[in-house]
């Protein structure tokens, strides 16, 4: 089994049961069980800015899963929550990305592990360290408490919303 850390973002209303209904189908995957979860945090829009707060959040898995065959499941379930892709960073009932799957390096045409980003956004770095040890967990060589104190962003684009409850 493999320890995965998945992102989740949802800006079109209701943002929350989106979150919730993806944990869900989630969990239902084979070989796959969730095993922690971050609070759920409210954030300004990233890349194009003309779209309502995101509700955010990280879940930690474990899953024998390969990352191809994990992506293509996780888009079935985004395709499922009713996510429609018109335009790059624009509003979506729900978004799924990989973040990190184990220590793993990958790289594919579709996919990018660790995620590509994910080092420069706080609606990313704020859930994670949550749920995991931000001195233990090595990004590209790096901690995951070096990036946060790190990170370039105004208090003003994070909140935390709720906690993240079945």
């Amino acid at each position: 089994m493999k320890t995965i850390y998945l992102g989740l973002g949802s800006n079109i209303d209701p943002r929350k049961s989106y979150l919730k209904k993806a944990v869900l189908e989630i969990n239902r995957l084979p070989q796959t069980k969730v095993t922690k979860k971050s609070s759920i945090y409210e954030t300004k829009a990233v890349g194009y800015k003309d779209q309502d707060d995101f509700l955010n959040a990280v879940i930690k898995l474990e899953s024998r899963l390969s990352p191809e065959n994990l992506l293509k499941k996780l888009l079935k379930i985004e395709k499922k929550l009713g996510r429609i892709r018109t335009k790059k960073w624009g509003p979506r009932t729900i978004d799924i990305d990989i973040l990190l799957y184990g220590d793993k390096k990958y790289k594919s045409e579709n996919l990018k592990i660790p995620h590509s980003r994910m080092t420069e956004r706080a609606f990313v770095l704020i859930p994670l360290a949550e749920i995991a040890d931000p001195k233990n967990l090595i990004i590209d060589k790096l901690s995951l408490e070096y990036y946060i104190k790190n990170l370039d962003y105004d208090s003003g684009d994070i909140s935390k919303y709720c906690k993240f409850t079945d």
